[in-house]
């Protein structure tokens, strides 16, 4: 059994809305991790996901620290840097599908505005850390990225960002403010902005596949 901790807590960038990422590799089913606390995988497929050069293997390569080994050895870093992340263009149409999905939701319904302005940040995040990972030298895995791209970054307000982010908060861990609906419209204004970074990031992805 190897237990890690990755994500902010590692990068030193912690503040007040981050949690604590922790990752428990184990043989079989382990009653003491629950899995609203723990990342769980099993050893056969953490090397999978190393073959694969999946993103979440690259971040935990970069950002993660041992905290606990039943055996003395530490399986991260025996098994070196994952394979080449190969799938930056599907996986950052997937998210921008994934936006897309979102913001139609959000302009035609409206019943669900807290979820969908969480699935906008999911949606922005995501895309954001496998653009990165895909096509500059050092990858962000921030929930920031899409504000660390030095002049790729996502051209919106602090405060629309914020929103966004609250919400996606509010959906997955059940505290802080509720967004209004003057946040709301005041965050809604930037759909077509966001929309606008990302096709333009994978125009730039397919041109470089090219």
């Amino acid at each position: 059994m190897h237990i890690y901790a990755f994500g902010s807590v590692c990068r030193g960038d912690i503040d007040s809305s981050s949690d604590i990422d922790l990752l428990a590799i184990v043989n079989g089913f382990d009653h003491r991790f629950d899995p609203q606390l723990y990342s769980i995988y099993s050893r056969r497929r953490i090397g999978e996901i190393w073959a694969e050069g999946n993103p979440f293997a690259w971040h935990l390569s970069i950002e993660s620290r041992l905290i606990f080994s039943s055996d003395g050895s530490d399986i991260l870093s025996s098994m070196g840097q994952p394979n080449r992340y190969t799938a930056c263009r599907q996986d950052c149409e997937k998210f921008r599908n994934l936006f897309l999905e979102a913001q139609s939701s959000i302009r035609e319904d409206g019943r669900t505005m807290t979820f969908d302005l969480s699935t906008t940040f999911l949606a922005i995040r995501n895309f954001a850390t496998c653009f990165s990972l895909g096509r500059l030298e050092t990858p962000v895995f921030s929930r920031n990225a899409a504000l660390l791209l030095s002049e790729r970054s996502l051209p919106i307000s602090a405060a629309a960002y914020s929103v966004f982010e609250r919400a996606r908060i509010l959906c997955t861990r059940g505290y802080g403010p509720g967004v209004s609906k003057d946040e709301a419209h005041m965050a809604m204004g930037f759909l077509s902005t966001i929309e606008k970074w990302m096709n333009g990031l994978l125009l730039e992805i397919c041109r470089d596949d090219i």
